[in-house]
């Protein structure tokens, strides 16, 4: 029997974009602000390379969806309207990208509230969210929750849906990333801040994500692909994704934005649930100094 999220279809795919640009610099330090080429590298994604990969989600007919911090949104007003008229979703990306990790549970709060502001104010609605670089808390869930979002996508749990419950709470749909389906590991370079040094073939990464596409029509999987405008949006890279995602739709996957997946994987019941307690393990009576 299929799964209801899955549709009528063998497994479904999420073509999002993390629309960083400058903000997954600064948040590193903010001496790079004054750093020309840095900067260019990183507005090259919401101003050059958001407008090619429209062109080729127009080209291939699906929506996708676009998470974007509060600050780039609010620095280019015009930038998530743009996206949600085009046809897409706009999803939540905190506002600073600054990592959850390194944030008290109170600067999180104020940073989480502020992009929801910063949508608001523009009447673009959101309905999910990602934590910057993936690294969420369980407070990240919480304020997920507390701002009426209906899903996250930041945690690795499984390679299909799942809900995550919690005592006296809606749940919230949970739609799973990986760095094999990341494309960061595959393109990401910058001599400083070092965020990476690599720059693959497209050629290669377009063969790894057809494998996954394989296999997870095999076994019934979200293909939830991460993708970055400043490096996706490359010329060859975006021709790539273009192939990528027909060969997709040749082989039977539905394309969907995560608000769509995320409303039928809350209307399964056969979706996995997780209570929020058992995603943080906690350090218990484990060793003080591991390994010693």
């Amino acid at each position: 029997m299929t799964a209801r999220w899955l549709g009528d279809c063998a497994a479904t795919g999420t073509i999002t974009f993390d629309v960083d640009a400058e903000s997954a610099i600064l948040a590193h330090d903010l001496k790079y602000a004054d750093h020309a080429m840095i900067m260019s590298h990183q507005a090259y994604g919401p101003d050059v390379g958001v407008p090619r990969l429209l062109d080729v989600l127009d080209q291939v007919g699906i929506q996708a969806t676009f998470f974007m911090p509060g600050w780039v949104a609010k620095v280019r007003p015009r930038l998530a309207s743009t996206i949600v008229d085009r046809g897409h979703e706009v999803a939540h990306h905190s506002y600073s990208h600054q990592s959850p990790t390194d944030l008290t549970d109170a600067a999180q709060h104020a940073d989480f509230e502020r992009a929801c502001e910063v949508f608001a104010s523009q009447g673009v609605e959101i309905f999910g969210h990602r934590a910057a670089m993936w690294e969420a808390t369980s407070s990240t869930l919480d304020l997920v929750r507390e701002f009426g979002l209906s899903y996250d996508s930041s945690l690795m749990g499984d390679d299909k849906p799942y809900r995550i419950s919690a005592d006296g709470v809606r749940p919230l749909a949970e739609l799973p990333v990986h760095w094999s389906l990341d494309d960061w590991e595959q393109y990401a370079f910058l001599p400083s801040p070092a965020v990476g040094n690599v720059i693959e073939s497209p050629a290669k990464v377009l063969e790894m994500w057809k494998l996954e596409i394989d296999a997870m029509l095999e076994f019934g999987s979200l293909f939830n692909l991460t993708c970055h405008p400043f490096l996706s949006g490359r010329p060859s890279r975006a021709v790539a994704l273009r192939s990528l995602i027909e060969y997709g739709l040749e082989q039977g996957m539905r394309f969907a934005t995560c608000r769509d997946v995320a409303a039928d994987v809350l209307a399964d019941s056969q979706v996995r649930e997780v209570h929020q307690r058992h995603l943080i393990t906690g350090t218990g009576d484990y060793p003080q100094t591991p390994g010693r």
